[in-house]
């Protein structure tokens, strides 16, 4: 599990911060024991399956909440309604419903620029129970993504220094009934024109390759080739042990949250560490994130 932490900087640094700061010097806060912690809790089959619109997954909200506070961060809960929903991105398609309730979170880092904000998300939902196959943990997916914001956030914090640009912070919620939480945040965020870019989490937690644990998949909006200059600089730069699979997108609409920042014409990066047999299954479980 050890490489989430090499990942969790890249492209955040050179979007939001001075290029000048020493980010290597906070490295020592951000420990593979909080991701254990995190990904264990959040995967735990109390949860079952963490599924939008349920009380478990209430519950990993006001975890999650728990949380950001802890760091220091003051937390908005976007609450998201059936209704809402039918009112800012239309009716669900025929035989389908909307949760009655879901719960975006948010919290914010003022930056120096108040006109610029990035945004840096991961959603928290998964699955849930399915009859006759069971409960999703979800550990890798999205746990995983989670905990790597959180640590992200803290480190923003860690360093002392102001951002360039204002920072959000986001778990999203109803990810996997269709990038629910993301699609009503976009659609009535009164800010969002403003928003230069979208930094997602989604699946950092298992190589799907063990022989190989350098691998990791780094999407792009191809229109924005520095973002992959970012990464490969930081490589240099730092001695990361990585060895990215660059994946520039015309058009990076589809697979996560991305999608819905992307189609509002947002440039997007998106942090991945591939796909896996377990991906979807009752088999994710957090012993298996590596």
């Amino acid at each position: 599990m050890r490489k989430i932490f090499t990942i969790l900087f890249l492209g955040i640094a050179l979007s939001s911060f001075s290029q000048e700061k020493d980010f290597t010097a906070q490295w020592g806060q951000y420990s593979t024991k909080y991701a254990q912690e995190v990904i264990n809790h959040m995967a735990h089959k109390k949860f079952k399956g963490r599924e939008a619109g349920t009380r478990e997954n209430h519950k990993i909200m006001e975890y999650i909440v728990g949380e950001f506070e802890e760091i220091g961060y003051e937390v908005e809960k976007q609450t998201i309604t059936a209704q809402s929903l039918a009112w800012t991105i239309g009716e669900p398609k025929s035989g389908r419903s909307y949760p009655e309730k879901m719960t975006n979170v948010i919290a914010k880092l003022k930056g120096k620029d108040p006109h610029k904000l990035i945004v840096v998300g991961a959603h928290y939902d998964h699955l849930g129970y399915k009859k006759g196959v069971g409960i999703h943990p979800g550990a890798d997916d999205n746990a995983s993504g989670v905990q790597a914001v959180l640590q992200v956030a803290r480190a923003f914090l860690a360093t002392g220094e102001q951002p360039e640009r204002t920072t959000i912070f986001a778990f999203w919620d109803g990810e996997e009934k269709g990038l629910l939480g993301s699609k009503y945040f976009a659609l009535t965020y009164p800010e969002i024109g403003k928003v230069k870019g979208y930094l997602n989490y989604d699946m950092i937690g298992r190589n799907n390759n063990e022989a190989n644990p350098k691998h990791v998949v780094y999407f792009y909006t191809e229109a924005y080739p520095m973002f992959g200059d970012w990464l490969k600089n930081d490589i240099e730069t730092y001695g990361l042990e990585l060895d990215p699979n660059y994946r520039p997108w015309d058009n990076p609409v589809g697979g996560s949250d991305n999608g819905t920042f992307a189609k509002l014409g947002i440039p997007i990066i998106w942090y991945h560490t591939d796909a896996h047999p377990d991906y979807h299954m009752p088999g994710d479980h957090a012993e298996r994130c590596n």
